[in-house]
């Protein structure tokens, strides 16, 4: 079973693949929440921004899902992420498997622990970020959220960003 690295926690000996080494694969993240309809989806989006901004396409593959996802994206969450440029009305909540997630580097929860979906023997990280649900919560509570999700998320970026090189 993967550990938990408490609710703050940030992946600690990841490099990313560099694109300079064909034969090596992208480093994978998971985002990954129960209905994938707020957090993991507010992840996911500050996650592609970084990659593009930092230029990590080919070194980063991302996904997203739930372990009983709903039907769309909480629309206090597609307004909070409107209100900072970032477009996610038209995405919807997914199912995550046992196989994206024992071929994921890094599991990222978002305070809904993914224990039923993490196979025994999985040997990647998986960090729980503890953060409160968006669903049915008030505009500025949902900012909130957002903008930590935000701050983890450049945070875990940056420590990928600056890990020395494996040897």
């Amino acid at each position: 079973m993967a550990h938990n690295t408490g609710p703050t926690a940030e992946p600690s000996s990841a490099r990313p693949a560099s694109s300079d080494h064909p034969d090596s694969t992208p480093t994978r993240i998971a985002f990954v929440c129960v209905q994938n309809a707020g957090r993991s989806q507010m992840a996911y989006a500050f996650a592609q921004r970084e990659l593009e901004q930092r230029g990590l396409a080919d070194d980063i593959e991302l996904l997203t899902g739930g372990t009983r996802p709903t039907d769309h994206v909480h629309e206090e969450v597609v307004d909070a992420m409107a209100d900072v440029g970032i477009d996610v009305s038209g995405r919807t909540p997914r199912e995550i498997t046992f196989e994206e997630i024992r071929s994921s580097d890094y599991v990222i929860t978002m305070g809904c622990s993914a224990e039923d979906v993490c196979p025994a023997g999985w040997a990647g990280e998986n960090c729980d970020w503890g953060l409160d649900d968006p669903d049915g919560e008030s505009s500025s509570a949902v900012a909130r959220i957002r903008d930590e999700i935000e701050r983890r998320v450049r945070g875990l970026f940056e420590e990928l960003d600056t890990s020395p090189p494996e040897r």
